[in-house]
């Protein structure tokens, strides 16, 4: 990754050329969209996170890592000129400050690391997209958040990561969504600069020489069709982290209300393998997973199952997250061959005349691991997460979440986790 940048120097050039390209329709604005629909917000969110780690196994002997940052986060959106051909422009601004960290605490994924390995004091990030859209087909170039099953958003940390390319979405026909994009680089959620986006196997990254193995681009295509009052979604993706692996994405979603009770299922199966140069090696993964729920007032139970089929775990982008029904805070249950069953039990205390309060604790365990070293892997998770949005006065709306972990494996490390996180967001437009 390229070391951090000025935020006004990476601000500059993108929102100069938006600001270039948009001038000539802006003379419209009153009579358009592109201000009148334009939103803004800014999150203010504090984090503590803290992991003790037992057991280790790893060339990394760290035996804790924790710290407390505090991050803002402003998301402005623009409208659309008025036109055959609608202009706008998108840019986030992302700000985290150290609050506590020390070099014996480091890697949380909260804060950058320095080159003498210390947490840097502050890092920011301002990025642009210009946008422009034609009846529902959407094109955008520059700076972009992204919520995609084969490259996962994961706002899980003190900033969200980004990416920087171009994606095209299209809405034309009514429950059918069409996307595809080509993405050049990404900007970590601990980073203010961006790089090449690298590769994980499982929960393992792949490096060379110390190095994380990158790839020149992320392309992507998909298609979403939603039926049946939109209670059905059925999805089906490919993916290409170039040189590295391919990907294929085929998933199914379904809500019904039975009674007083509404059921729901998500189904997913991903198939990968090795891409062009073969970067990291041979690939070869297979992955299903079930997540089966069942609300009934306020209460909501969870049942999955989720397995691992060929030689290697699920290859994804580095540090993201994916949509597998049992991929939890800590533990990703991906590992090779690896077959891992989940319960999970949510309340809302609105129930009980306390609503903003809503709690809940999930249970998984994994067996059946390929560890290459002799040993069938085994593991387990427990979760618990309380979470709180305060409902009247002058913190209306402030959302407080607790989250306590206890994870153990036969073959990783073990892991006693908690993190406090406080967010609050003012629409600034």
């Amino acid at each position: 990754m390229k070391q951090p940048t000025s935020a006004l120097r990476v601000l500059s050039a993108p929102l100069s050329l938006a600001v270039a390209l948009a001038l000539p329709s802006t003379v419209m604005a009153a009579e358009g969209g592109f201000i009148e629909d334009s939103t803004a917000t800014l999150t203010a969110r504090n984090y503590y996170f803290s992991r003790d780690y037992s057991d280790i196994v790893g060339p990394s002997q760290q035996s804790k890592a924790e710290e407390w940052a505090q991050g803002f986060i402003l998301n402005f959106k623009s409208g659309y000129t008025q036109g055959p051909v609608g202009f706008g422009v998108d840019a986030v601004g992302l700000l985290g400050i150290k609050l506590d960290s020390s070099p014996d605490r480091i890697n949380t994924g909260l804060l950058t690391v320095n080159d003498d390995g210390r947490a840097t004091d502050d890092y920011s990030r301002f990025g642009a997209a210009l946008k422009a859209k034609v009846s529902k087909t959407e094109l955008k170039l520059g700076e972009q958040q992204l919520v995609l099953p084969i490259l996962y958003f994961g706002d899980i940390r003190l900033l969200p990561p980004t990416y920087q390319g171009a994606t095209v979405v299209s809405n034309e026909i009514d429950g059918l969504t069409l996307q595809a994009g080509r993405l050049n680089s990404t900007s970590l959620r601990d980073e203010a600069g961006d790089g090449k986006m690298g590769a994980m196997v499982g929960f393992v990254p792949r490096r060379q020489a110390g190095k994380l193995v990158t790839a020149d681009h992320f392309n992507y295509s998909g298609v979403d069709y939603a039926f049946n009052d939109k209670r059905t979604t059925v999805g089906a993706w490919y993916s290409q982290l170039e040189d590295i692996y391919n990907q294929r994405y085929f998933s199914l979603k379904h809500s019904e209300p039975v009674g007083d009770w509404v059921l729901g299922a998500s189904l997913g199966y991903f198939d990968s393998s090795e891409d062009g140069k073969k970067l990291i090696g041979e690939l070869d993964n297979k992955a299903v997973y079930s997540l089966l729920s069942a609300k009934y007032g306020a209460n909501t139970f969870y049942l999955g199952y989720q397995a691992m089929f060929g030689d290697d775990g699920l290859p994804r982008v580095f540090a993201n997250v994916s949509p597998l029904g049992n991929e939890v805070p800590t533990y990703t249950f991906d590992a090779a061959d690896e077959r891992s069953w989940q319960a999970r039990y949510d309340y809302d205390f609105a129930g009980l005349g306390l609503p903003g309060l809503v709690a809940g604790v999930r249970y998984l365990k994994g067996d059946n691991v390929d560890t290459g070293r002799g040993f069938e892997g085994q593991e387990w998770e427990r979760d618990l997460d309380v979470s709180y949005t305060v409902q009247n006065g002058s913190l209306k709306g402030l959302n407080v979440k607790l989250r306590n972990v206890t994870a153990r494996s036969n073959y990783r490390t073990d892991v006693d986790e908690n993190r406090l996180i406080f967010n609050y967001t003012w629409n600034l437009l």
